[in-house]
């Protein structure tokens, strides 16, 4: 994993909670409860997953290169 953030910011869009959280390094992450409103964020259409949609920076498979387009 050298050279890829493992750590993102996630801002909930409703309450503006902000968490760092250590993002999986092998898969994207489809759901997210905000830890401050508990709102499940999804990804917004044509990201992977949440750390690409609400993030500060987006999901190790992107990082590799990946495209970012949900499935």
């Amino acid at each position: 994993m050298q050279g890829l953030e493992a750590h993102s910011v996630i801002t909930c869009p409703s309450c503006g909670h902000r968490e760092r959280e250590r993002m999986p390094t092998d898969a994207c992450q489809f759901y997210y409860e905000c830890k401050g409103c508990n709102e499940l964020l999804r990804p917004k259409p044509g990201d992977c997953c949440v750390y690409c949609s609400y993030g500060s920076v987006r999901c190790p498979p992107v990082q590799q290169g990946g495209e970012c387009r949900d499935e």
